[in-house]
């Protein structure tokens, strides 16, 4: 499906925005990026999801500022599950509703930090949730109290997350949250980017530790993604 992209303003923020092309109404899903912010990743990912039938909303979440101050401010908002970050991605989805190409329906889809940020989020007015590769939060029954439907992927080779899917998928099944659960034995962090990355510095430390593109479990998420928003987004 032909896809129509274009970057606006929210506030004072950077979205990038992507829907099919022509005429009518589908259901939105709010993009949270990885921890390096609206990068050409990103946007290829926001063309993926509109491809297959979603208008898509990605607010930058970062903004302007020295990036390691803007990076720890927000990873200290998603362990406080508050402040700025959560306003500005309710402002999104509220502007999502808003649409007129949407329906009454909207998604959350996060990477990384994102994926994190999707957990949290879970419970706060959207009807599906993808979370990839993201933080699990230590006050996870609280944060699943009346949470929507959750996708989740992990890579096996994620040395700092792999070991939370098992808190994660039991704490889904006992507050009875419909959920697709997924861990991937070739895959390590980052593995549903189609291309390395964050700064060129870092990317050889970065495929040491196994997190980058991994095309064949890529695949299967984002069927499993797809899938799953079809079923509960329609």
């Amino acid at each position: 499906m032909e896809t129509i992209s274009r970057d606006i303003r929210i506030e004072d923020r950077l979205v990038v925005t992507a829907r099919p092309a022509g005429a009518g109404r589908w259901p939105g899903v709010v993009m949270i990026h990885e921890i390096f912010g609206i990068d050409d990743v990103l946007r290829v990912q926001a063309e993926r999801l509109a491809s297959a039938g979603y208008v898509v909303y990605a607010p930058d979440l970062l903004g302007a500022g020295l990036k390691v101050r803007c990076i720890k401010a927000l990873f200290g908002s998603l362990t406080a599950r508050t402040g700025r970050p959560f306003e500005l991605i309710e402002t999104t989805r509220q502007q999502v509703l808003a649409d007129p190409n949407t329906t009454d329906k909207v998604g959350v889809i996060g990477f990384c930090m994102g994926g994190g940020f999707a957990l949290v989020l879970a419970a706060r007015g959207f009807d599906a949730s993808s979370v990839n590769y993201g933080m699990v939060p230590e006050e996870l029954d609280e944060v699943l109290e009346g949470a929507c439907p959750i996708v989740a992927s992990y890579g096996a080779r994620d040395a700092m997350l792999a070991k939370e899917v098992p808190r994660l998928a039991g704490a889904l099944a006992k507050h009875q949250i419909v959920n697709d659960v997924k861990l991937y034995p070739t895959a390590g962090h980052s593995f549903l980017n189609h291309a390395p990355n964050g700064p060129r510095p870092l990317r050889p430390l970065m495929k040491i530790a196994h997190a980058g593109p991994d095309p064949v479990a890529a695949a299967n998420a984002w069927r499993r993604i797809e899938s799953f928003f079809a079923a509960h987004l329609g």
